[in-house]
C-alpha cells in the first residue's frame, strides 16, 4: 500500500544533512556550552554558528536570537516577560480568535493577572482586516500579537500593515511565525517586527528546539530562572545537538525557499482543484491564494473530520482535521468558527499540507482515495442521504 505523508503542518521528519551536522554533537562533541575548556568551547561555537544561521533566515542580527525549547516556550516568554517588564507602559493585548493555543491559552493566564485582553475577530478568510485593528487600539495597549500564517487554513497575514498600526500606536508586535518560517519570507526589519517566535520542527530540524527574535532595544525578562546562559534571558543548558539541527535547517530553509514554494503552490493547487472537481459540497477555507505553500484544507458537509482521518490512515493516508495540538478535542477548530463555518459544517474539516518530498503522484492518489471515502461518509449519515 503507498505511503502518503500530508501533515506537514504537524511536524516535518528531519532533514538527513541537519541529522548528519547534529550526530558529533550527541558523542564526541559532547561539552556544555558554559564550560570553560576546549570540549565546551567547541560546543559554544556550534551555538553560536547556529545563532547567525537563524538570524540569517529572518535577517536578524545573531545577538537577536534566544534559543528556547519550542514555539510554545517562545510564545510564553514574549507575552509573559514583556507584559511584565513594560507594566508601568500599560496593560492591555491585541490578538486574535484563530491564533494557536499556545497564544490564546497565554493571554488567558494573563487576564487572570489583571491584564486586559481583547481578542479581534477575521472575516470569512482567516483574514484580519488592518482598520479591525486600528479601532482596537487604546492608549493603554502594549503589545499586539498575530501569527504571520495560520496552522489549519494557511492563510497570511498582513502583518507589515499590522504592525505599522501597532507603533503608531505607541505597542510593540509579536508574530507566532511558527507555519510560516522556512516556507515564505521572514524580514523582521522590513515588516517591522519587535518578537517573534519559531519552533525547529516545522521546517526540516529536530523537535524540542525553537527560538525567540527580540529587536535590540525591546525589553523582556527570563521565563525560566537559574542559570546565566542566553545572556540571562533563558536558563538551563542549551541542547546543543537540537540547535545545531536548527540552525542547520534554517540554513537550507534559506537556501531552498524559492523552490520548495514553487513546487508546493503548484501541488496544493492541483490538490485544490481536483477535490473541488470531484467531490460536492466540499468548502475551501482559508483565503484562496494567500496561503501557505502546499497548505490545503477543507470542510465536507454531512461528515466528521475524525472518520475521514482513520479511512485516510487506511489508505495509507496521514492528514489532520485541525492543530496537531487539539486533535483530541472532539470540539470544532475554534478558528473554523472564527471565520463563519457553521458548527455542523466544521465537524467536518481536513487539513492537507505538503512537504518538500511530496510528489503528483501523491496528489494523484489522494484525489483517487478521498472522493470515494467522502461518498462512503455521507451514505452513512442521515444528514447526507
Amino acid at each position: 500500500m503507498r505511503t502518503v505523508y500530508m501533515d506537514h503542518s504537524a511536524t516535518t521528519p528531519v532533514d538527513p544533512d541537519v541529522v548528519k551536522e547534529m550526530i558529533p554533537f550527541c558523542q564526541e562533541e559532547y561539552g556544555n556550552p558554559s564550560s570553560v575548556y576546549s570540549l565546551g568551547q567547541k560546543a559554544r561555537r556550534a551555538v553560536e554558528k547556529a545563532r547567525g544561521q537563524v538570524a540569517g533566515l529572518i535577517n536578524a542580527s545573531s545577538q537577536e536570537v534566544i534559543f528556547t525549547s519550542g514555539g510554545t516556550e517562545a510564545d510564553n516568554q514574549a507575552l509573559i516577560t514583556y507584559m511584565e517588564a513594560n507594566r508601568k507602559q500599560g496593560n492591555h493585548i491585541i490578538t486574535s480568535a484563530i491564533e494557536h493555543h499556545a497564544i490564546l491559552h497565554t493571554c488567558e493566564y494573563l487576564e487572570k493577572q489583571g491584564y486586559e485582553i481583547t481578542i479581534l475577530p477575521v472575516n470569512n478568510y482567516g483574514l484580519i482586516e488592518p482598520d479591525v485593528l486600528e479601532k482596537a487600539m487604546k492608549p493603554n495597549t502594549t503589545l499586539v500579537s498575530i501569527m504571520h500564517a495560520n496552522n489549519e487554513v494557511g492563510t497570511i497575514q498582513p502583518i507589515k500593515e499590522l504592525a505599522a498600526i501597532a507603533h503608531r500606536g505607541g505597542a510593540a508586535f509579536h508574530t507566532d511565525a511558527v507555519q510560516s518560517l522556512g516556507k515564505i519570507p521572514v524580514d523582521v526589519k522590513d515588516m517591522g517586527i519587535d518578537l517573534l517566535s519559531g519552533s525547529s520542527h516545522k521546517f526540516y530540524g529536530p523537535k524540542g528546539v525553537g527560538f525567540l527574535f527580540v529587536k535590540k532595544g525591546i525589553k523582556i525578562s527570563s521565563l525560566l530562572h537559574g542559570g546565566g546562559q542566553e545572556r540571562r534571558l533563558r536558563a538551563g543548558t542549551e541542547n546543543v545537538p537540537g540547535i545545531v539541527g536548527l540552525g542547520k535547517a534554517a540554513e537550507l530553509a534559506g537556501s531552498f525557499m524559492q523552490e520548495r514554494a514553487e513546487k508546493l503552490n503548484r501541488l496544493g493547487n492541483r490538490l485544490i482543484e481536483g477535490i473541488i472537481k470531484t467531490i460536492p459540497n466540499a468548502r475551501l477555507t482559508g483565503h484562496p491564494h494567500n496561503r501557505i505553500p502546499g497548505s490545503v484544507s477543507f470542510c465536507f458537509e454531512f461528515v466528521e473530520g475524525e472518520s475521514i482521518l482513520l479511512m485516510l490512515d487506511g489508505k495509507g493516508i496521514m492528514a489532520s482535521s485541525g492543530s496537531a495540538c487539539t486533535s483530541g478535542s472532539l470540539d470544532p477548530s475554534h478558528v473554523l468558527l472564527a471565520m463563519g463555518v457553521p458548527h455542523e459544517v466544521a465537524h467536518g474539516s481536513l487539513r492537507l499540507t505538503m512537504g518538500k518530498d511530496n510528489t503528483d503522484e501523491d496528489v494523484d492518489y489522494v484525489l483517487e482515495v478521498l472522493p470515494p471515502i467522502i461518498t462512503k461518509l455521507r451514505k452513512m449519515s442521515p444528514l447526507g442521504k
